[in-house]
């Protein structure tokens, strides 16, 4: 395992969030608020500790997937950690539990708070907790890549560690452009979000705030009566773009190269719209049947829809109240989540096409025995090892929901309660129902519970893989055997030098004496 490699790129990781955290400091001299000096104070000490390790180059550029998951796990890890500290150290969250549950929810863009009054916080801390979303949601990894590209050829294993979805692939051939590319559709949906909600006379940091948890599909609000203090317009174009931000960013690649026909084509994007016309729908109807007037509970349905399935979190009503038909049907989407290659959570609606698809196969099989058919998306034939991943991947899920399911509910709470935390954390969601719904917060659980919650955030937005991997004894196991391997050597090295050494004041004593 190149460990040179792996401390490396968690060095540049550190000088990047180190630089990010001037962001909020300078936030905080904009609103006068001494609390943001912490943000410079640990950005500084970061960033240096990061400059340090990155002052010794690996040995290897070269990195496989096990490298790159590891490296992704730990970076996601050392990000929360240290974005935790001015939560703790400015006293504005006093437990450093909650602060890193804070944290973690904002940089996997979950958006499940501990906190009952955001607004007590000041500017500089909200916004940090927006920004948070923002910087996990197209992942930091990603923005590594784009800015300083790794040499070795070996680089799409960070993003396929880090990207959402079934597989992860080029646009372009070099990684280096993919990520810029990313990005660059990224930043600019995020600045035609700010700029419309500006115009529909939104406070500016507001419309920063609401647009980077828009963007990261995360949902940390800046009020505490969440989004529901904006206007008609100002929820419908954070419904918009909370939709357009679930999309697969392969499909705004096509755009911006006018392949219109190709971008139109992609199943698992029309799957996706679909789901979401149909939710919105029955919602909509379900609400004007409670004497809701129309215009209204179309506004509701389709934000909160929007909000749930792209994993946003974010609220305008407390669905908590909303008939059971309504609160199945957000269940239900919790778990489908958004497309694959999108800023959102979830287990990915490419899966489930994957996986329904199995099954229709499988169906034919007992008619037509002797049948051979592939699985097909886009008309393309879907390869083994990505049908194989998804039932992994499906397993796996259900596997560690259940661990995390029994060991939550160790504390008491109803069976609702219970089953939606785990379900909006390791969706990455947020709101659940009754006791963490969306007029709650996480703040009453047990540091027991929200460690493992925030196991299941981190293990969501990953994609379970990488997460899984540091806890894999044979991945230790041969580090260790190659640190032994590496001191024997050296030994043996050093054993040779001073034979050598030996040797030669022998010879030179001899010669001395002839």
């Amino acid at each position: 395992m190149n460990t040179s490699i792996i401390r490396y790129i968690l060095g540049h990781i550190m000088r990047i969030e180190g630089m990010l955290m001037l962001l909020p400091w300078i936030v905080s001299l904009i609103y006068r608020e001494r609390v943001g000096v912490w943000f410079l104070i640990v950005g500084v000490v970061i960033f240096l500790l990061g400059l340090l390790i990155t002052h010794f180059k690996p040995r290897s550029n070269v990195f496989y997937l096990k490298e790159g998951c590891i490296a992704t796990a730990l970076s996601w890890i050392v990000m929360s950690v240290f974005g935790a500290m001015p939560f703790y150290l400015s006293g504005r969250i006093p437990s450093y539990v909650d602060a890193l549950f804070e944290t973690v929810s904002g940089f996997t863009t979950t958006g499940a708070s501990i906190l009952s009054d955001v607004e007590s916080i000041g500017h500089c801390m909200n916004f940090w907790r927006c920004f948070t979303h923002w910087i996990g949601g197209m992942g930091v990894l990603v923005f590594l890549l784009a800015i300083i590209p790794l040499t070795g050829g070996s680089n799409i294993n960070l993003m396929r560690a880090e990207s959402p979805g079934p597989s992860a692939g080029k646009l372009v051939p070099k990684i280096k452009y993919t990520a810029q590319i990313l990005y660059m559709i990224y930043m600019g949906l995020t600045v035609a979000q700010i700029v419309l909600l500006v115009l529909g006379r939104m406070p500016i940091f507001d419309a920063l705030c609401v647009s980077f948890a828009s963007a990261g599909t995360g949902g940390f609000s800046v009020r505490n009566n969440g989004m529901a203090g904006y206007t008609t317009y100002q929820i419908w174009v954070t419904t918009i773009f909370m939709i357009l931000f679930g999309v697969n960013f392969n499909v705004y690649y096509l755009v911006l190269y006018r392949k219109f026909r190709k971008a139109i084509d992609v199943e698992e994007v029309r799957y996706y719209f679909l789901l979401i016309l149909a939710a919105v729908a029955f919602i909509t109807y379900s609400l004007c049947n409670t004497a809701m007037r129309f215009g209204e509970a179309l506004t509701h349905a389709a934000f909160q829809v929007g909000s749930i399935i792209t994993t946003t979190g974010f609220s305008t009503a407390d669905f908590n109240l909303w008939p059971e038909s309504c609160k199945t049907i957000l269940v239900l989407l919790m778990f489908c989540g958004a497309c694959a290659g999108s800023t959102g959570g979830g287990i990915k609606v490419s899966r489930f096409v994957i996986l329904a698809k199995t099954v229709k196969k499988e169906l034919n099989s007992y008619l037509h025995p002797k049948s051979i058919k592939k699985i097909k998306i886009d008309e393309r034939p879907v390869e083994h090892e990505v049908v194989r991943s998804t039932n992994v991947f499906f397993i796996t899920y259900m596997i560690l929901f259940a661990i995390s399911l029994l060991l939550v509910s160790m504390e008491g709470n109803e069976f609702t309660t219970n089953f939606t935390a785990v379900l909006a954390t390791f969706n990455n969601i947020g709101p659940g129902l009754d006791a963490v719904g969306p007029a709650a917060n996480y703040g009453f659980l047990t540091n027991l519970s929200k460690f493992v919650l925030i196991f299941d955030m981190l293990a969501g937005r990953l994609e379970l893989f990488p997460m899984l991997i540091l806890f894999y004894p044979p991945i230790w196991q041969d580090y260790f055997r190659q640190r032994k391997k590496a001191r024997i050597k050296e030994n043996n090295k050093g054993k040779k030098k001073e034979k050598a050494k030996k040797a030669k004041i022998t010879a030179a004593g001899f010669s001395y004496i002839q």
